[in-house]
């Protein structure tokens, strides 16, 4: 079991999937607003980038799975830039796919973008049913990193890839100590104020310091099966890519 598995949002009654489910639903009206405002805007540059290495490293992708899609900004990105047809985000908080299904309804994208509620570690999707599968900032909620991770090589085709963007902790000074007074003071503080529950931004910056980063996540997909495992750090070590094929 890696660290951040055992921390959970609201203590100790309940598994993690139920309260990080909980917390999502208590967040989901303010998460667009926080999540740009956290990360100044950089977290949309952070998933273009994730897409950018589907659009180099293949010739066509029209199936995409999107895990922790949250409120599908990652799928409507997908599709903009990739037009794949089949675009199926999946999550476990209903009530954060319930803002991103209006997001695809204004655009008139229902016919490509759907939404599913699933749990990764156990998903009902056949096996090699997507080109590609993608997820950002989720890695650190699940409840077994491992059992997601075989799953999403699961669900993949042969020629398939893997590109999913994460928060991670800065390695190198100033960043490093800049990084700390921001996750210790100001994102709780921002989190608590925009969002209205106590705990969820106070529970997030512990699972960024606890969750495998760089080469141990690395090896850790490596061991789900993936091959030619990647990862480039991002914004001065506030994010990491990680990239896989099949």
């Amino acid at each position: 079991m890696y660290e951040q598995e055992q921390i959970k949002p609201y203590g100790e009654e309940g598994s993690k999937r139920e309260q990080v489910e909980q917390m999502f639903d208590n967040i989901a009206h303010s998460y667009d607003t926080l999540n740009h405002t956290l990360s100044f805007g950089v977290d949309k540059i952070w998933r273009k980038t994730a897409i950018d290495f589907l659009l180099k490293n293949r010739q066509s992708t029209d199936s995409v799975l999107d895990i922790a899609t949250g409120t599908g900004d990652f799928a409507i990105l997908a599709y903009d830039k990739l037009k794949a047809n089949r675009i199926v985000g999946i999550d476990i908080s209903e009530g954060m796919m319930a803002i991103g299904k209006e997001k695809v309804e204004k655009l008139g994208l229902a016919d490509h973008i759907t939404f599913q509620k699933e749990d990764c570690a156990r998903m009902s999707f056949a096996d090699d049913s997507f080109d590609a599968v993608i997820s950002a900032f989720a890695l650190r909620n699940f409840q077994n990193l491992d059992e997601c991770l075989k799953e999403m090589h699961r669900v993949l085709k042969d020629d398939g890839h893997f590109s999913v963007v994460d928060l991670c902790t800065p390695v190198s000074f100033p960043m490093k100590q800049l990084f700390w007074l921001y996750k210790k003071a100001i994102m709780p503080t921002l989190g608590k104020l925009l969002s209205k529950d106590q705990t969820a931004y106070t529970y997030l910056p512990d699972t960024m310091d606890a969750v495998p980063q760089a080469e141990r996540m690395q090896h850790i997909i490596e061991q789900a099966g993936f091959h030619n495992v990647n990862f480039k750090r991002l914004a001065f070590g506030m994010c990491i890519l990680y990239t896989a094929e099949k």
